[in-house]
């Protein structure tokens, strides 16, 4: 049994894979070795050992279609059973932390965009050092050096918006244009208080530009939803046409599939965040938690990513079609000190100024 959980949602397939077809049974019992090699020093995997506990559970906040196909390959290659929790960021490590601290660990794998909080729980013991095979395909930087932490996307903050509603040269091309009246009643966002990853943008935004930045957008009536899947919506539907400062991935995904939707990167810089996994200390199922790391590291894997539109983390995969190498996009530097310090308070402010 599968179990995908979105906010409030519930889906419960009882077929042996992750979408309502079932997987040959061939799959599992290829002949494949006990033990997955590595580089000498490195630890191996026990697939033997993996395949005996029947499962592992994965709570991400990655695009649930794009989490499928993942999850989906992963369960047609070794015959293991995927359970995904997956919700917003701030979501996923609210839940993540109330297990950790009741001392009952119910995710084998952890996927979050929230490196701060991700190095909390370093700091807490939460995770089980682990370098997957080929972790020389990431750049050094988006890793935690002993396997703590390997990254498994890339996610890039966008302004993006309904190309037929919104031609491409009247967009929005910088941050500050986004407080233009001209745009008033246009825009959608989401919120910091649900997403990991708009934290980071509403910390650095404020900090460059002010809180008077997002007094001028509340003034432009922006509409506040809680995550990204909303805010596609909104823009899919024609009601708020642009996305102010929503994660790249899901214009890039649905203009894949024929939306006329596309992104425009800020000239004055944007933010990459790293969504990152981690094998959780003390769950049920260690082996298979090492597995699925391995996978998402896989070449195989990684390109399952930008076919959803979502950047990979691996330097030898391609970016999404129709997407910019990320070389080519102008990145600011998120400082993750001033965030750790900085982040209820952030939360806290953007709440008073939009009244939610």
């Amino acid at each position: 049994m599968v179990q995908i959980k979105a906010s409030q949602v519930t889906i419960v397939m009882t077929t042996r894979a992750l979408t309502r077809r079932t997987v040959l049974g061939g799959a599992a019992a290829l002949a494949l070795p006990s033990l997955i090699g590595r580089a000498a020093g490195q630890e191996a995997v026990d697939l033997a050992a993996a395949k005996k506990e029947g499962r592992v559970v994965v709570y991400t906040s990655a695009p649930l279609a794009a989490a499928q196909k993942i999850a989906t390959a992963f369960q047609a290659k070794y015959g293991i059973p995927v359970e995904l929790f997956r919700t917003g960021g701030v979501q996923v490590l609210r839940r993540f932390m109330m297990e950790q601290d009741a001392g009952r660990p119910a995710a084998d794998v952890l996927v979050s965009s929230d490196l701060s909080a991700v190095h909390d729980l370093m700091a807490k013991g939460s995770f089980v050092p682990f370098k997957p095979l080929e972790i020389d395909k990431v750049p050094p930087a988006f890793n935690e050096p002993t396997g703590l932490y390997v990254a498994q996307r890339m996610s890039i903050t966008s302004i993006y918006g309904r190309t037929d509603l919104v031609p491409p040269g009247q967009m929005p091309k910088t941050w500050t244009d986004l407080a233009d009246p001209k745009f008033k009643g246009k825009l959608v966002m989401t919120n910091p208080n649900f997403t990991s990853l708009q934290v980071a943008v509403v910390a650095m935004l404020s900090r460059a530009h002010g809180w008077d930045f997002f007094e001028r957008l509340n003034k432009n009536d922006v509409m506040i939803v809680q995550g990204n899947e909303q805010a596609l919506n909104l823009a899919k539907t024609g009601e708020r046409p642009i996305v102010a400062g929503g994660d790249s991935q899901y214009a890039s995904g649905a203009r894949l599939q024929g939306h006329k939707i596309d992104n425009t990167f800020p000239a004055d810089g944007t933010f990459a965040v790293p969504s990152t996994t981690s094998v959780v200390k003390g769950s049920r199922n260690p082996n298979a938690a090492k597995l699925m790391a391995e996978f998402t590291l896989s070449l195989e894997a990684q390109k399952l990513w930008p076919e959803s539109g979502v950047y990979a983390a691996r330097v030898d995969v391609e970016p999404p079609l129709g997407s910019p190498p990320i070389d080519k996009i102008k990145v600011v530097p998120i400082d993750y000190d001033y965030l750790k310090a900085n982040t209820a308070a952030v939360k806290k402010r953007f709440s008073e100024i939009f009244s939610i």
